[in-house]
């Protein structure tokens, strides 16, 4: 089994949903790779935190139409379909992902502490969120020409992209996500089968005259955020603390902070 197919089945894995053959390859191959085992891991620590911080609440009765209006378009019938179980799950699972997805980040936003950890709660969100979505880029190029145009007209500054590749950290590409309320720019590179996303975004006045580096631990993944000029950074990965401090001194090495248009 593969890396990409262990990772995509382990949601399924984590809520005991995978047929036993299936369980089985994925229980090996935890057992064998250590990139996949540290995401298990971080991944198992999700739940936890959405069941102990997010409410309990009904679910509204927009959320009941669009599952009962979504189901009524799918042929449920056993010689057509692999169960009604199986699709009603995988309906569901979709809509319920899209509101919780909203939920977290909402929720974070207004209980994570007025401080420097607010952002760590929101990057790591963020990050995780990218992870399991799969979407980690909206340009895929490993060429700074290419991914720093991009970004012109869809965020309010020129993010700062140089290729790291003879240092081990080959860019990977990038898209726009969010900080809470806040458009960003995730430059995202690469260290062996680990993902390092760059968060990048203005900084207000207070974070500015705070500008000491911050590093953090979250949920399994480590973050370093520093501030440069208007703008503050956050790196964030399950790699080792020691190597995501490589990559953050390679990034800001002789470079110029992102400008504003």
């Amino acid at each position: 089994m593969t890396c990409e197919r262990a990772r995509a089945l382990l949601g399924g894995y984590l809520d005991n949903e995978l047929p036993p053959t299936e369980a089985s390859a994925v229980a090996a191959h935890l057992e064998s790779c250590t990139a996949c085992r540290q995401q298990y891991a971080a991944l198992s620590g999700v739940g936890p935190v959405i069941r102990h911080r997010l409410p309990r609440l009904a679910a509204p009765d927009v959320l009941r139409t669009r599952v009962t209006s979504a189901l009524r378009g799918v042929d449920l019938s056993p010689a057509r379909s692999r169960g009604r179980g199986f699709w009603v799950r995988q309906i569901a699972a979709g809509l319920v992902i899209a509101v919780a997805s909203s939920a977290v980040t909402l929720f974070i936003s207004r209980q994570a502490p007025p401080d420097s950890n607010a952002a760590v709660h929101l990057v790591v969100e963020s990050h995780v969120r990218a992870l399991m979505t799969r979407h980690l880029a909206d340009v895929v190029s490993n060429n700074e020409h290419n991914v720093k145009p991009w970004f012109d007209g869809r965020v309010t500054f020129a993010p700062d992209v140089p290729r790291l590749d003879s240092l081990g950290f080959p860019l990977l590409g990038g898209r726009v996500d969010s900080i809470g309320h806040e458009r960003v720019a995730a430059i995202v590179y690469g260290r062996r089968k680990h993902v390092i996303n760059l968060f990048t975004w203005p900084a207000s006045r207070r974070v500015r005259a705070g500008g000491e580096d911050l590093t953090a631990t979250e949920l399994g993944y480590n973050v370093v955020r520093w501030v440069r000029g208007d703008m503050q950074y956050a790196a964030v990965s399950d790699l080792a603390m020691a190597e995501l401090r490589q990559f953050v001194t390679a990034y800001r090495q002789d470079r110029p902070a992102a400008v504003m248009q």
